[in-house]
C-alpha cells in the first residue's frame, strides 16, 4: 500500500540574522506620516519656544521653554512652521492680539522670530515719552515696585548690569533689577525694566495702522523692538497682523546654563518655580481715564 508524499511546507524567507525582511517602502511611509502629524500639530495647534535673550526680562529669563498657540489669531504664512510657507497678506479666521498678550513677530525681512508685548492695536495714537507709553494721548500708568532678585547662572550673568548685582544674606548672587509696572486700558497689568536714559526712551507719536500692532519688550533698555529700526536689528515700527505666528500661553520649564550630557544635570539645571507659569498678563480695572476698546 503506497503512502502519499510527504509536504514540506517553506520556511519564510529570511535576512542573514534569522529575522523577516523590513518592509522598508511601509517604513518610511510610516515615518512620513508621523512627522507629517507632528508638522501639522505643530503648525495649526502649538509648537515649543526658547527664550535666546533678556529683552522680555523680568517675566521671561534666557532659558525658558514655553508653549506658544498658533490658532488664536488666525492662521497666516507665519503659521506654517519653519516658514516653509511663502510670505503674504492673507489670514483665515483671522482676529486682532489684545492689549498686553505676548506673540511671536517673525521679523519683516529675515524668517527670524521675536517674542514681544503688544501694547497698541489698530487705529491708536501711540507715542513714548521719557520711557512712558503715552496712548490715545494719555500716559499708561507706570508704578514703582519692590525690585525683583533675579539669581546669577550661566543663562542670566548680569554682566550687562554690573551695578545690580548683590549678594543676599544667605550667600547667593543675584541681579537685583528695578521694576516698574505698567497697565493697559484693558487691565491688563505686568512688570517692567526701563533703568536707563537711552534712545528709545522717545518715540515720535504715530497711528497705529488697520492691520498691524506696536509691540515692544519688557525689558525696555535691551529690546530690539518695533521702536527700533530695522538697521538696528528691530521690527523697524508696527507690526502685520500676517506677520504674528502665536501668543505665548505658559512655561513649560527653565535651565539655568548647566545642562550637560550627564543625564543628572538634566535635573539639577531646572531652575525651580517656574515650571507652568502662565503668560497671560492678569486683568485689574481699567486705569482711571482710560477705557477698554471693545474686543474683536
Amino acid at each position: 500500500m503506497s503512502s502519499s508524499p510527504a509536504v514540506t511546507k517553506r520556511a519564510p524567507k529570511t535576512s542573514e540574522a534569522g529575522k523577516d525582511d523590513v518592509n522598508w517602502l511601509a517604513e518610511l511611509r510610516g515615518l512620513f506620516f508621523m512627522l507629517l502629524a507632528v508638522f501639522t500639530f505643530h503648525s495649526l495647534v502649538a509648537k515649543p519656544f526658547y527664550i535666546p535673550s533678556e529683552s522680555m526680562m523680568p517675566n521671561l529669563l534666557v532659558g525658558d521653554r514655553l508653549i506658544v498657540s498658533k490658532y488664536p489669531y488666525g492662521w497666516n504664512w507665519s503659521s506654517i512652521s519653519f516658514h516653509l510657507a511663502p510670505r503674504g497678506d492673507w489670514r483665515i479666521f483671522g482676529s486682532t492680539p489684545e492689549y498686553g498678550d505676548i506673540v511671536i513677530p517673525v521679523h519683516p525681512e529675515r524668517d527670524e522670530d521675536y517674542i514681544k508685548r503688544v501694547v497698541a492695536r489698530p487705529g491708536d495714537r501711540f507715542e513714548v515719552r521719557n520711557g512712558q507709553i503715552i496712548l490715545n494721548g494719555k500716559p499708561v500708568p507706570q508704578v514703582v515696585e519692590p525690585p525683583v532678585d533675579i539669581p546669577i547662572d550661566l543663562n542670566s550673568t548680569c554682566n550687562d548690569y554690573p551695578e545690580m548685582k548683590t549678594t543676599l544674606p544667605s550667600g547667593k548672587r543675584v541681579c537685583e533689577m528695578p521694576i516698574l509696572r505698567e497697565t493697559l486700558p484693558n487691565g491688563a497689568t505686568y512688570r517692567i525694566i526701563d533703568h536707563l536714559d537711552q534712545g528709545l526712551d522717545n518715540y515720535p507719536e504715530i497711528t497705529i495702522p488697520e492691520g498691524h500692532v506696536f509691540v515692544m519688550g519688557d525689558n525696555r533698555d535691551h529690546s530690539a523692538d518695533s521702536r527700533a529700526s530695522i538697521d538696528a536689528l528691530g521690527l523697524g515700527g508696527p507690526i502685520p497682523l500676517e506677520n504674528i505666528g502665536g501668543r505665548a500661553e505658559f512655561i513649560t520649564f527653565s535651565l539655568d546654563g548647566t545642562t550637560n550630557w550627564n543625564p543628572i544635570s538634566w535635573f539639577t539645571s531646572l531652575r525651580e518655580g517656574r515650571a507652568f507659569t502662565t503668560l497671560r498678563p492678569p486683568l485689574v480695572a481699567a486705569p482711571a481715564g482710560q477705557s477698554a476698546p471693545p474686543r474683536d
